[in-house]
């Protein structure tokens, strides 16, 4: 390998990570039924089925192509990554398809199951030295200190979703809608952790003129509300998302608030309530974050029913279930937490019911 002269190494690893998983076949649109909301049509877009089981794949995949065809990985660049979520995850399978070493830099509370995955994707993890809060740059110092490459996805992530060149996930979109009653979606709906995804969205949005408005759903303790209702672009809150892939202490680089129409704070609980009701009602077992989303969802869906307005909203489907199996699907652990998804339970199956919304939603 060592024979082959970079600019050919690099070209074929581009061509490795752009060709790993589905290919030309769009992740799957879900239609949600609501009887009570004629007019009004509900889809999710699940991004659980790609290869490393979440969202975030489609961000890593553009951050491996950004970065081999900038000199900064090569063809024994070991690579190094602060979390243990999915991030990892998929930055492990990328750099075990290239051959290259990978290390997730973990906070100490990290699940087993999602050590599991990195694992199981080919890579290894370290537990961090420093809090949870210095873990970004605990691991810019280990990668500096090996020769490797920081897989950064909050300052990263958008830089290299913008230079991505193939399909998007609204190219996917919209071609899914093209056969249903209600084909240019009134609103899209995502949640944000490193602010790249809806900085895709919206700018994809705006680019090609469609009349599509760009929903943020945030959960408690995250910056992005604040600041994005009250245009102040360094704000911090200081306290962790309990939400795992979205919401942030503090304001990433890659959030861009000029490409986002609303954003939607919405309670811990309600997002849990929320995430068994796809579960119950609807034979999808997504994660937390997607029930952040379908509480967003309803509230939209709310606004236009009352508006007697109608159209299609889609949202995002994260990641699945599986990985909350011992912790968001636990009733023991969501006491010890002080989370209790009942009264939103009892909002959601009356809005599914009636169509009716709580006013303070």
């Amino acid at each position: 390998m060592s024979a082959v002269h970079p600019n050919a190494w690099a070209a074929e690893a581009i061509r490795r990570v752009r060709a790993d998983g589905p290919g030309s076949v769009p992740t799957p649109l879900r239609a949600l039924p609501m009887p009570a909301l004629e007019g009004v049509d509900i889809y999710f877009k699940d991004e659980s089925v790609l290869p490393s089981g979440s969202m975030k794949y489609r961000l890593v995949r553009a951050m491996f192509c950004h970065a081999i065809a900038s000199g900064e990985i090569a063809a024994d660049t070991p690579v190094f990554a602060a979390t243990g979520g999915a991030v990892a995850v998929a930055g492990a399978r990328f750099a075990k398809l290239l051959g290259l070493p990978f290390t997730a830099v973990v906070p100490a509370k990290t699940p087993a199951t999602l050590l599991a995955r990195i694992a199981d994707e080919g890579g290894q993890w370290q537990m961090a030295q420093q809090p949870p809060a210095a873990v970004q740059e605990e691991t810019r110092a280990v990668a500096a200190r090996s020769g490797g490459y920081f897989l950064d996805h909050f300052s990263d992530a958008e830089r290299a979703m913008a230079g991505w060149d193939g399909p998007t996930i609204v190219d996917e979109i919209f071609a899914q809608l093209k056969s249903e009653p209600r084909p240019v979606p009134e609103w899209i709906v995502t949640g944000a952790g490193t602010g790249a995804t809806s900085a895709t969205i919206g700018r994809h949005l705006r680019r090609h003129g469609h009349p599509t408005r760009l929903a943020v759903v945030d959960p408690e303790h995250s910056a992005y509300f604040p600041a994005w209702a009250s245009g102040c672009g360094d704000y911090a809150t200081g306290m962790p998302s309990r939400i795992p892939g979205i919401g942030r202490p503090r304001v990433e680089p890659g959030f861009i608030p000029g490409v986002i129409n609303l954003v939607i704070p919405v309670p811990d609980a309600a997002s849990v309530a929320a995430m068994r009701r796809l579960h119950t009602e609807a034979g999808i077992e997504a994660g937390p974050a997607t029930g952040t989303s379908l509480w967003g969802v309803c509230h939209l869906a709310a606004r236009m029913r009352a508006a007697g307005s109608s159209g299609s909203v889609v949202a995002l489907i994260g990641d699945s279930a599986e990985p909350y199996r011992e912790t968001f699907l636990r009733a023991e652990w969501l006491r010890a937490r002080g989370l209790d998804p009942e009264p939103y339970e009892a909002d959601l199956a009356r809005f599914a019911r009636t169509g009716e919304w709580p006013t303070a939603g």
